[in-house]
């Protein structure tokens, strides 16, 4: 299976905003870090407010923080979290298969089961586990 940018960069949202815990960082610094659209970012960043990983404050003092310790989250509940919506195979999508094949098919089993063993091995992984060495990630993003 592979990840989306949107994925992709929403998980290195979560990296930066685990290393910058409890502060507040803006969207605006970190689509600077990582050299991406502000606004592409913008979204990916509603998305994860939407899913209760990353709390947002407008104003002066404003900006974008982890809603809980990075310890608390797994990559695999991020990840899914940002690719809701979007099937890995087509009978995913509304439940209902509606492939020529269906009747006969031997393909939708293996697949639903590589996509939860995909999800399984991400969940072994935690948010603060994700960002290696602190300090060495900390300069490689020059926060």
């Amino acid at each position: 299976m592979q990840l989306g940018k949107f994925t992709d960069f929403g998980l290195r949202v979560m990296v930066h905003l685990a290393l910058t815990y409890p502060t507040k960082t803006s969207v605006q610094q970190i689509a600077k870090t990582f050299d991406v659209s502000e606004h592409h970012l913008a979204k990916i960043c509603s998305q994860l407010v939407k899913a209760g990983f990353v709390t947002s404050s407008r104003g002066r003092s404003g900006g974008l923080s982890l809603a809980k310790p990075p310890d608390a989250f797994t990559l695999g509940e991020i990840a899914a979290a940002l690719v809701e919506g979007i099937p890995f195979i087509e009978c995913a999508a509304d439940g209902e298969c509606h492939c020529l094949l269906a009747p006969a098919c031997g393909l939708r089993g293996p697949l639903f089961n590589a996509q939860a063993a995909f999800f399984n091995e991400l969940n072994k992984t935690s948010l603060k586990e994700a960002i290696g060495d602190p300090f060495k990630t900390r300069s490689l993003l020059s926060i």
